[in-house]
């Protein structure tokens, strides 16, 4: 690891104190990664069809991914951008991408730039603050990779298939798969079958390349998963010398990267979603105009861990007796559990004295207050649709308690506090581990609920469906 992380290029691109976040404490333990594929037209890429530096100026950033992986581990969402976004671009320092360094000028704000513009002129830093602003989540980690590093980690794990009803050919690149069907590509094809932008049958330039690299990474990930990749130390030390040789990223190490992928372990292909940023025609520029409040909307769901569309997760063998068998809880670390302690006993204190008990074995306190509703006869742990577990182990904590789902919280876990109450708080079970059953209260029928609704044509990819046709 330490050999690894001396390989790494660092470069400064993280805002992680923007106002432009939203529900920071809601986004506690997720894990968000901008990942940015560039074009750069300096060195080795310049041989890979990037042109020269005097062809275009600086490099682009053709390809916008942003990754996120709740805190519960449960699924991964994948949201592309369209590289010709129409966008406000913030105050930016200038970015020399041959030297990965910012130049120490500061360019003004603009109006109807254009996303891979904003990189081209402020690199890492600039583009983070312009997808945290569409997007509202807080990105903690940005990796950038170039086109040489692309082609050797699509060779380090032995190819990619992918699959073309037709023989895929392209006007500037030329032929790129010349038959159709099911077949498996190198780096040097799967790079230009990603890059493709003037397919001869398709229509929508940037939109059908993305959904083609959607189709690729779903494949990508099917093939590591399949054959053990990540699990493989030969390969995945290959794979990550390929990665380090072309990547430049912040607050990514080697360490986060391996404990990051033992947490992913139990995630099926099936839970990893691709979604494209939905937009409404083009400026007069030529820019692709954002959808806003669909773009929201998305957001929304996905730091409120929502369902999405395509999303499917592998369901459990029906239990043989008649009596369904009680769900399976995991304990979830408390770090990541933002809890609202409200006071329902009638008594004077008991809520702020029980958050500072929440808070030894670290639950984040999200606030203290008195319950609306008056008081109740036993203490009860409400939470979203989504968030079971972390009630459960807050519940666990509270002797007690019981659980009870309602529909106003988001990922917030809210602690009422009963007359049943003695004031004892356990420290809740080792992250991870199997939780006692749990008694669950009826449902809350009661709470404002505010269903985020998508857009109907919303483009997704899921990883698990073999789009072979």
């Amino acid at each position: 690891m330490r050999a690894t992380d001396k390989g790494f290029t660092k470069v400064q691109a993280l805002d992680v104190g923007s106002h432009d976040i939203v529900d920071p404490v809601g986004q506690l333990g997720d894990e968000n990664f901008l990942i940015a594929g560039t074009d750069s037209r300096a060195g080795v890429d310049s041989t890979l069809g990037a042109g020269d530096p005097t062809d275009v100026e600086g490099a682009r950033s053709d390809t916008v991914m942003l990754v996120n992986i709740p805190a519960s581990r449960k699924r991964v969402v994948v949201v592309s951008f369209p590289r010709d976004l129409d966008v406000t671009r913030p105050v930016c320092e200038g970015w020399n991408n041959d030297q990965a360094q910012y130049t120490g000028t500061d360019y003004p704000s603009a109006m109807g730039d254009k996303l891979n513009g904003a990189y081209a002129l402020g690199g890492p830093k600039c583009l983070i603050k312009v997808i945290q602003k569409l997007s509202g989540l807080k990105i903690n980690h940005f990796v950038g990779l170039d086109f040489a590093g692309f082609e050797s980690m699509v060779d380090t794990v032995g190819g990619v298939q992918v699959c073309t009803a037709t023989p895929l050919v392209d006007t500037e690149l030329g032929t790129i798969l010349a038959n159709p069907g099911r077949q498996t590509i190198n780096g040097v094809t799967a790079l230009d079958y990603v890059r493709a932008r003037h397919v001869i049958g398709e229509e929508r330039s940037d939109y059908d390349r993305i959904h083609r690299q959607q189709l690729f990474l779903s494949s990508l990930l099917r093939s590591a998963l399949s054959n053990r990749v990540l699990f493989d130390p030969v390969k995945l030390n290959g794979f990550i010398a390929a990665f380090t040789s072309h990547a430049f990223m912040d607050n990514v190490d080697t360490k986060d990267l391996l404990m990051l992928g033992r947490s992913l372990q139990k995630v099926a292909a099936g839970a990893i979603t691709f979604l494209t940023v939905p937009t409404a025609g083009t400026t007069s520029y030529g820019n692709e105009i954002p959808r806003e409040s669909d773009i929201k909307a998305i957001f929304h769901a996905i730091i409120d861990d929502d369902p999405l569309p395509g999303e499917h997760h592998t369901t459990e063998p029906a239990p043989t007796s008649t009596a369904p068998a009680p769900p399976q809880l995991t304990a979830a670390d408390p770090t990541t559990i933002s809890v609202q302690v409200s006071n329902a006993s009638g008594i004077s204190g008991t809520a702020s004295a029980t958050a500072t008990k929440l808070a030894a074995p670290g639950f984040q306190i999200y606030s203290v207050d008195t319950y609306p509703q008056g008081t109740l006869s036993s203490t009860l742990v409400r939470y979203s649709s989504g968030h079971r577990d972390e009630a459960a182990t807050v519940a666990s904590a509270i002797p007690g308690a019981k659980l009870q789902v309602t529909s106003d919280l988001g990922s917030i876990v809210q602690v009422a506090l009963g007359k049943n109450f003695t004031g004892v708080v356990h420290t809740p079970p080792t992250f991870g581990t199997p939780l006692p059953p749990i008694a669950s209260a009826p449902a809350d029928s009661t709470g404002a609920a505010n269903p985020v609704t998508l857009p109907d044509d919303l483009e997704h990819v899921n990883a698990a469906d073999d789009n072979c046709r």
